[in-house]
């Protein structure tokens, strides 16, 4: 075959692969809207799927109240908090290249809650304030993180085996405090520290979503230089990257993404791990997919807050559904490792 007969066939194959998995993040996209207007009609009060419709239209009183009013905050809480976890995800597995890159594994999530922690147990616990020790504790930590894994660069499993180091020390610091702080205190950190939606109203998501959206910009800016360190930072650097410099940018917006979520919900383990990991498998995809996996993680923490809200005789917090799946999704990947490596 020649040259010229091979291009088209290459720029047919990349046509095909770029359209099956735009087809496959759009199904994602459309199972996670399904999955949203049944997660509205559930509950003490239920409604049908038009009467949802109708609902978030206005033309209904009382039906409008609790959709709009009770239900929804929390169902768009589950789909925005869980993109960002995913894109999160997905940004770390890329720059790790590693599936146990993400930010609860690496330590950024534990250290969200310990700035958390510390501003709670200190008395400013005001929405405003816990959001801010959150991010101030993710930042602190992701820094820390990088400058005791660099070595004249960041190697994945060095970043990865860095951040299980660190998520243990702070686990140790999480605890102390909490011991430290009076009974009052240390359950309300306790409770938010277990990661849940039920609290999230009007008033804490629109902050989020005020942040999410700033950072979004820049997760579409930064995801080319994150293909291209996919490729190895040499390849990255004859294509004029500063590779140093784009990682550290990625890890600080990555760390952001996340703790904006842990600052309005406490922290939600796994979805970050396990969303990039699945949308990788459903669309086919040789590297992370960064919209798939944000898409996924919608679908993931919405599904897991219905499972939380409505599998028990008493709703429970989301975060204790997410560590079940994640500890399974761990040990499927764990095990499918070990035998590939055997």
């Amino acid at each position: 075959m020649t040259a010229g007969a091979r291009g088209p066939a290459v720029s047919g194959r990349r046509l095909t692969t770029a359209r099956r998995r735009g087809v496959a993040t759009l199904t994602l996209a459309g199972v996670a809207l399904v999955v949203a207007l049944v997660a509205l009609g559930i509950g003490d009060y239920p409604l049908s799927p038009l009467e949802v419709v109708r609902a978030l239209t206005g033309t209904d009183g009382f039906a409008s109240t609790i959709v709009l009013e009770w239900r929804l905050p929390r169902v768009l809480a589950a789909l925005v908090f869980g993109a960002a976890l995913g894109a999160s995800g997905a940004i770390f597995q890329s720059l790790t290249r590693n599936p146990l890159g993400s930010p609860d594994v690496i330590g950024f999530s534990t250290g969200a809650y310990t700035g958390a922690i510390i501003v709670i147990v200190s008395g400013a616990s005001s929405s405003l304030g816990t959001a801010g020790g959150a991010l101030a504790g993710g930042l602190a930590t992701a820094l820390a993180v990088y400058l005791l894994a660099y070595r004249g660069g960041v190697p994945g499993l060095r970043l990865i085996i860095v951040g299980i180091g660190v998520t243990a020390l702070l686990h140790s610091v999480n605890s102390w405090l909490l011991l430290r702080a009076q009974s009052e205190v240390a359950l309300t950190a306790s409770f938010w520290g277990a990661g849940s939606l039920a609290l999230v109203g009007w008033s804490q998501l629109v902050p989020a979503l005020v942040l999410l959206a700033v950072l979004t910009p820049l997760v579409v800016a930064l995801s080319r230089p994150l293909r291209q360190l996919e490729l190895g930072d040499d390849a990255a650097r004859s294509h004029g990257l500063r590779a140093e410099g784009s990682r550290l940018a990625l890890v600080v917006v990555g760390v952001a993404l996340t703790a904006v979520v842990t600052a309005s919900t406490g922290p939600i383990a796994f979805v970050a791990l396990a969303a990039p990991q699945l949308a990788r498998r459903l669309v086919r995809s040789a590297g992370v997919p960064l919209v798939a996996g944000a898409v996924t993680g919608a679908v993931l923490l919405l599904v897991a807050d219905l499972v939380a809200q409505h599998i028990a005789s008493s709703p429970v917090p989301v975060g204790l559904v997410t560590l079940v799946i994640g500890g399974v999704y761990l040990i499927t990947l764990l095990v499918g490792e070990s035998r590939r490596s055997a």
